[in-house]
């Protein structure tokens, strides 16, 4: 079976799972989203076919809300903390810097899929900012001199 096979058959087993009407369709993009960290325009068109809504209107529904992404996610997931105590001890400058070293700008993946940079509200560790965290692993006390070490170690 191809992989384009399977990605059909597990959509169709989660659409299954929830109404197929238009307040379903939040619950099916989520787990799909799940499934493959991004919603691609062909889990769209399948959804759309299963249900009998629109892609359109699913579409509608993805960019409604601002936590659906429509592109594959980095290999490594940067998350900057801007909450007040990393904002006020440099967090914004870590990111400027980030988005320097990346050549990208928050929200996006680098071009050979390695990291994408993201903005976070809070990662809860308050004393010990600026934070930053690269696939759930915490850096504290970060400096934009440190950035590029940090960086290296996800040279893979």
């Amino acid at each position: 079976m191809s992989a384009v096979e399977t990605d059909v058959t597990e959509i169709k087993d989660i659409v299954a799972k929830y109404p197929t009407t238009k307040g379903g369709i939040i619950a099916i993009l989520q787990e799909i989203q799940e499934r493959d960290g991004y919603l691609s325009p062909e889990a769209l068109d399948e959804t759309a076919r299963l249900t009998g809504i629109s892609v359109n209107e699913i579409y509608g529904v993805a960019t409604f809300y601002s936590f659906y992404k429509f592109n594959p996610p980095g290999r490594h997931v940067i998350q900057v903390c801007l909450g007040t105590a990393c904002h006020v001890r440099g967090g914004a400058k870590i990111l400027r810097e980030l988005e320097r070293l990346l050549s990208i700008k928050v929200g996006e993946v680098t071009s050979d899929g390695k990291f994408e940079l993201n903005r976070i509200a809070c990662l809860g560790c308050c004393a010990l900012e600026p934070v930053i965290a690269i696939d759930g692993k915490f850096f504290t006390r970060v400096t934009t001199r440190k950035l590029p070490a940090i960086l290296a170690e996800y040279q893979d």
